[in-house]
């Protein structure tokens, strides 16, 4: 599945999520299209009709155009007669019967990546709570894009190195390895956060194209515990592991502590040592 693809499925679950978050019967919304200023309406939840499926939403144009253009949630209460809009759009809009309408834009790192609307059939306020729980729907999706996002980069940013050249001792092949494995911890980091399966797997995977083959019969760490051994390898304290982890402290020490059991190690340099010997980190 390709990246556009993804979104687009996030997308759709945002719909169904902005339903029943603020209860508008009805919701629709797109990705802004790459290279232009523009919205393409996508995903339908709830519509009687085809009439807004594929609709260019251009920046500053009807509703949506001008959540774009000023990147902010903007709402109408009688969309036809609303003089805080232009009105391009107004035969589709017409066509679907809606009346009320919200729309929310999905900003990830100071652009606008799509919008979100929920609409009514009649013309009555939507009031404060629709709109809070429109923009918290858009906000989720923001994090996931950014967590994706992150992702991407760090599985374009990888180059594993043969373990030969990426261990030699010249201070050239060090900082390079050193590179790769604070990505490992990185991306073992980022993986809980996604909730998409096959991207998880990619980042999961990725990480193991890090590491030397496993022996058969060697030992075997609990993610957490994995997690947590990534960032020690890559040099952060235990206060800086839980931080980066979302963990307390003394979680961060209790999943150290079994995993340097598990491994055999009486200190945290030898728990790396025998983990990278395991071929559990890089």
């Amino acid at each position: 599945m390709t990246a556009q693809a993804v979104t687009v499925v996030e997308i759709r679950g945002a719909l169904l999520s902005l339903r029943r978050a603020t209860g508008l019967p009805v919701a629709f919304g797109g990705l802004v299209e790459s290279g232009r200023p523009q919205v393409r309406i996508s995903e339908l939840s709830g519509t009687a009709t085809a009439a807004l499926r594929c609709l260019a939403v251009s920046s500053g144009s009807g509703l949506g155009g001008k959540a774009v253009a000023l990147a902010r949630p903007c709402a109408v209460t009688d969309y036809s007669s609303s003089r805080q809009i232009s009105h391009e759009y107004d035969v589709p809009v017409a066509a679907e019967g809606i009346r009320s309408v919200l729309a929310v834009p999905v900003v990830v790192r100071r652009r606008v990546r799509g919008v979100l609307y929920g609409a009514l059939r009649s013309a009555q306020p939507l009031g404060d709570r629709a709109l809070g729980a429109a923009v918290a729907v858009a906000r989720d999706v923001e994090q996931s894009l950014v967590v994706r996002d992150q992702a991407r980069e760090l599985l374009a940013a990888v180059r594993p190195e043969p373990a030969g050249d990426a261990r030699a001792a010249d201070g050239a092949g060090t900082a390079v390895w050193e590179q790769v494995r604070e990505a490992h911890a990185a991306l073992r980091a980022l993986a809980p956060r996604i909730n998409d399966p096959a991207l998880r797997a990619e980042l999961l995977a990725a990480c193991g194209l890090l590491t030397a083959p496993r022996p058969a019969g060697g030992p075997a760490l609990a993610p957490r515990e994995l997690d947590v051994l990534s960032w020690v390898a890559a040099g952060a304290t235990n206060a800086a592991v839980a931080e980066r982890l979302g963990l307390r402290p003394e979680t961060v020490k209790g999943y150290l502590r079994s995993a340097m059991r598990k491994l055999g190690a009486h200190t945290r340099g030898e728990a790396v040592t025998a983990a990278r010997r395991a071929g559990l980190l890089p």
